[in-house]
């Protein structure tokens, strides 16, 4: 295993929202931060269509193209951005190792922004037919469902949002909800989305219904879905299936390393985690996880890169007397 050369200041594993502004922060400190990243730098936000709360953009923004742009300015700042998966984190006393599927690394500070992957549905038919009807990703795969009539899994903000960009391709949309419409948890997602959900005429919502299975052979024909006040069951035809119903923490490497909750990662408001010298921010992390917004989890890795900053300096100091 190749061993990169030095002890860094800052290493930072992920290069989602949270991680490239980590980045920037860092490197605009001089701190000449490491970036690990196994994907395509943007994280989450790659799959996403547009995002239309950007401070400052006056209107909606390809979401991709906004991530370029984080990743081009950390790099010009003279961050690091190596391609690989982090596979460890072994805590010590001066300094931390990252170890990776092709290197590893010394550094006195770590910022951890893992993000989370979409939550995959568990009924029948689902695992089978991934990838020929159920979808978890719209922007990846709605191009193939143009004019045939697909099903959206979820009420939240991600969910409405997947719907309201599947109506340039499908020719119906119908969203599943558990609870009755009258129900103010029923949907969970910002007043300003709903509106438009509910006004597309495209956009059918199926209110009160649980799914039971997906059905297909050879792809998906439909669905099954369970009326929640009556029990009764009924068949709703549709070409596909999109899962939005919430995320999983992808921390697996860092249990019995960092302090876990449900798999997220603990922090105080400072983004300091249970190991000194270790941060966390964005979706990953505890407190992060009810909102989900690219602009918190910026937000977050902007204050976890401010204090590795000042970590970093105190323990200089520390050295030098």
């Amino acid at each position: 295993m190749r061993v990169l050369s030095s002890v860094r200041h800052v290493a930072i594993l992920g290069a989602g929202p949270a991680g490239l502004t980590a980045a920037i922060y860092a490197a605009r400190a001089l701190l000449a931060p490491v970036v690990f990243e196994k994907g395509v730098p943007g994280g989450q936000l790659n799959e996403t269509d547009q995002i239309e709360n950007w401070p400052g953009t006056g209107g909606p923004v390809s979401a991709r193209d906004l991530m370029a742009a984080l990743r081009r300015q950390a790099e010009e700042l003279g961050t690091e951005i190596v391609a690989a998966e982090v596979t460890a984190l072994e805590p010590g006393d001066a300094t931390h190792r990252v170890v990776t599927t092709a290197s590893s690394v010394e550094a006195r500070t770590v910022i951890v922004c893992p993000g989370a992957r979409p939550r995959e549905i568990r009924v029948p038919g689902a695992d089978r037919l991934k990838g020929r009807g159920v979808s978890y990703c719209a922007t990846c795969d709605g191009y193939f469902f143009r004019d045939r009539p697909i099903v959206v899994l979820g009420a939240g903000d991600a969910a409405l949002t997947e719907a309201l960009f599947l109506t340039r391709f499908a020719s119906r949309v119908a969203v599943v909800v558990r609870h009755p419409e009258n129900d103010p948890r029923a949907v969970r997602a910002s007043a300003t989305v709903r509106r438009r959900a509910a006004e597309n005429p495209k956009i059918e919502f199926l209110w009160n219904r649980s799914v039971e299975e997906i059905v297909g052979d050879a792809s998906v024909t439909g669905l099954r879905l369970r009326r929640l006040d009556t029990g009764e069951i009924e068949e709703v035809p549709a070409d596909g299936v999109f899962v939005s119903i919430g995320r999983d923490p992808q921390t697996d490497f860092l249990r019995g390393v960092l302090e876990l909750e449900d798999g997220y990662i603990v922090t105080d408001e400072r983004m300091r985690t249970s190991v000194a010298g270790v941060f966390a921010a964005g979706d990953g992390r505890l407190g992060a996880r009810a909102y989900s917004q690219a602009i918190v989890a910026a937000g977050e890795g902007a204050v976890a890169a401010l204090e590795a900053e000042r970590y970093v300096l105190d323990e200089l100091v520390g050295v030098a007397r």
